[in-house]
């Protein structure tokens, strides 16, 4: 009988010591090696966030990946002669999704764990789920994700190791990893929609009330942006995904209810099984009627992580909702971006021409704020109040005659 997949357990997952790992990033058609090297920053902020140290990244140029090694079978050796002369590394991260077959001949060649983009991702999540909802989400996508990999896998798997992405069924024969995997797989649905049931009698128990939700790209300060809106003590962390269960709190501005939620934060190339388990979790930005949507200002790419969120509440037909994009970490922009002898004359310019600019590119209004300093939250307040106050005339207009 296979060791079935249990999420959050340490027994065997979490690591003892910290892991070297080597990056791999592929350059294809129609992209930049600007962009991979984005690519690649983020991967290495996902390692670290696992809990991996990153020691070596390699990149290739190519128009469609290899069939068996992904970059072909020069970059693979290259690799693997890396991977040998370092006996630190235990492992290779590619940014990509990797097939079973891959995994399997790769790991064959390079004597170390093999692990993509999405096994990390999930990795992760598995680590930071704290409810039953969350770890039965996380353990439905991992099975979903590992089923159509098992044939490859198969002698990956005879070889059962702890640490990233390695918390997974143990040796047992490829029909009977399926049928167990199956297995898994429904029981998880089912489990995950007694769960969902529960979550939707307690938002039906909201519905006279305004709904808020922070939306935005993993680790923009979401979090903490909750904690000061509503003086609670929601976890925030300097990682990514912090932050995976939804907490609601009520909030009451000059006397004007309504609920806030902070929601798990977004990211490029997210698993789309992932998404599919979030499915509840995500009903909560679905059945918002305001959106704030931030974003950390200070990271270099913040345009495409805009675009990265704006994407994925379009696919969840979010787009046309009420949304104010909040523009986080000023304070963080300016000790990156200012030298020391620009005055404050010159820095308020700046900081004007950088919101004009904002909100003409995304057509959306926009606040530059810092959570950290607290400066503009209280700006933050004011416009979300009247934000709050239009949605309730519109929506619950007999509530709010009583103000």
């Amino acid at each position: 009988m296979a060791n079935e997949w249990n999420v959050g357990e340490k027994a065997n997952g979490l690591l003892q010591e910290t892991e070297h790992a080597v990056l791999v990033g592929v350059v294809q058609r129609g992209q930049t090696e600007e962009q991979v090297t984005e690519y690649l920053d983020e991967l290495e902020f996902l390692a670290e966030t696992a809990g991996a140290k990153t020691v070596k990244r390699f990149v290739q140029k190519l128009d469609h990946p290899d069939n068996r090694t992904f970059v072909g079978s020069g970059k693979a050796k290259e690799i693997a002669g890396y991977v040998d002369q370092h006996e630190d590394v235990s492992m290779v991260i590619f940014d990509d999704d990797l097939s079973g077959k891959q995994v399997n001949i790769l790991e064959e060649e390079m004597k170390v764990k093999i692990i993509d983009r999405s096994t990390l991702i999930l990795d992760i999540f598995a680590r930071r789920a704290q409810t039953a909802q969350a770890k039965t989400q996380v353990e439905l996508a991992q099975m979903q994700y590992l089923l159509p990999r098992l044939r490859g896998l198969w002698t990956h798997l005879e070889r059962q190791r702890g640490g990233i992405g390695m918390r997974g069924p143990g040796e047992t024969e490829i029909e009977t990893d399926r049928r167990i995997v199956r297995d898994k797989i429904s029981k998880l649905k089912k489990d995950l929609e007694k769960i969902d049931k529960q979550a939707e009698t307690r938002r039906k128990g909201r519905d006279a009330m305004v709904r808020v939700a922070l939306v935005g790209y993993t680790n923009v300060g979401k979090s903490t942006l909750m904690n000061l809106l509503t003086k609670s003590d929601v976890f925030a962390e300097d990682k990514l995904f912090a932050t995976l269960d939804t907490t609601v709190r009520k909030v009451a501005y000059e006397g004007v209810p309504f609920l806030l939620t902070d929601t798990v934060g977004f990211i490029r190339k997210l698993p789309h099984h992932l998404i599919e388990s979030f499915r509840s979790t995500l009903d909560e930005v679905k059945e918002s009627d305001i959106l704030l949507h931030v974003v950390d200002v200070a990271h270099p790419q913040h345009d495409d992580q805009i675009r990265t969120v704006q994407q994925l509440l379009k696919e969840m037909n979010c787009q046309d909702k009420p949304t104010l994009l909040v523009f986080n970490k000023i304070d963080l922009f300016r000790e990156r971006n200012y030298d020391m002898y620009l005055d404050q004359d010159g820095r308020e310019e700046v900081e004007a021409d950088l919101t004009r600019g904002l909100q003409a590119e995304f057509g959306q209004e926009a606040l530059l704020i810092s959570a950290q300093t607290k400066e503009n939250v209280d700006l933050l307040r004011q416009r979300l109040t009247e934000l709050v106050k239009q949605e309730y005339q519109q929506t619950y207009p007999y509530i709010a005659k009583q103000w």
